[in-house]
């Protein structure tokens, strides 16, 4: 036989064997992931998905207006590009907040527009797949346009009602106890926090025998630093305050851009409340104690959060 001469079927090295049947070739790889695609792709096909749901009804709103499939699809995407290319924002004690179960999140509140709660929103959204519902002031729901995407969003009223239900719900709720006092504070008492209301938050905990959330969050003070206060012109508006910052209203509308600080939020551990009983919450004197702990160890979350962030825009 000719030493050049191979029979067909003899098993050469390196030679490439071809299947008889199609299908007994090695499985082809399976199609990218929908976060594997091209960016405008993935945003393209999203948005045709979320018009199909909303024309065909395929989609569900809460007792309280909550639509999560608009808020996902639509309102923290807004906002997501802030929260992760302008603040930076990094997380710190995620493992603190329960996987399930309701909870409240205490946090102070700061920034002159209140961006800390929706940055907070986009964290415990992405990071711990749950919707935080954040108990609101009445001047956000008298503002039409602002009070139904507040309730889209899942937030509500910050009144005692409401956040008994969403906790029996099992939902995470977060509050900012400080409301216009803290958001609203001059540049100059930044990372100082205000009185805690009355402790309406506590005896909400105790009621529902849940665990308090302390959290510190660092970066959004100066975001619109606040040096002065147009009050006669609050008053005509009918707003707490109309600030002066020093890009706004100077610079017009691009005053209106935050400056972009970098952001640490901090969940601190969980504040058991089962020890005390639901009776508790009728106790003036335990409601007391217990706000004025809860505010003295987020203060001191700030302090060493802050330390731990170092300059504020790097």
């Amino acid at each position: 036989m000719d030493a050049h001469h191979q029979e067909p079927f003899d098993e050469v090295d390196g030679a490439r064997v071809i299947p008889i049947r199609p299908d007994a070739a090695d499985p082809s790889p399976p199609p990218p992931s929908p976060r594997d695609r091209n960016p405008v792709e993935h945003a393209l096909a999203s948005g045709l998905s979320f018009l199909r749901r909303r024309l065909t009804g395929d989609y569900e709103v809460d007792e309280f207006g909550f639509d999560p499939d608009l808020n996902a699809s639509v309102l923290l995407p807004a906002f997501r590009a802030l929260y992760e290319h302008w603040f930076r924002v990094e997380l710190l004690g995620l493992e603190n907040v329960p996987a399930k179960g309701g909870a409240l999140i205490v946090a102070n509140h700061s920034g002159t527009v209140p961006l800390d709660g929706i940055m907070l929103s986009v964290a415990t959204h992405d990071h711990l797949d749950r919707p935080l519902r954040l108990l609101g002031a009445d001047l956000v729901y008298q503002v039409p346009v602002l009070a139904h995407l507040a309730r889209k969003a899942g937030h509500t009223l910050a009144c005692p009602s409401d956040a008994a239900r969403l906790l029996a719900k099992d939902e995470l709720v977060g509050v900012f106890p400080e409301g216009f006092k803290g958001i609203g504070k001059p540049y100059g008492d930044r990372y100082k926090l205000q009185r805690f209301g009355r402790g309406g938050f506590v005896e909400t905990a105790l009621r529902a025998d849940v665990p308090i959330i302390p959290c510190a969050i660092v970066g959004a003070e100066e975001i619109y630093p606040k040096i002065a206060d147009l009050k006669p012109l609050a008053r005509l508006l009918g707003l707490p305050y109309f600030p002066i910052t020093p890009t706004f209203p100077l610079l017009g509308a691009a005053g209106l851009v935050p400056l972009p600080s970098k952001w640490l939020i901090r969940f601190g551990e969980p504040m058991p409340l089962a020890d005390y009983g639901p009776e508790a919450a009728d106790d003036p004197m335990t409601v007391f104690n217990l706000t004025d702990h809860v505010r003295e160890v987020v203060q001191q979350m700030l302090y060493e959060t802050l330390l731990r962030r170092g300059h504020p825009f790097l």
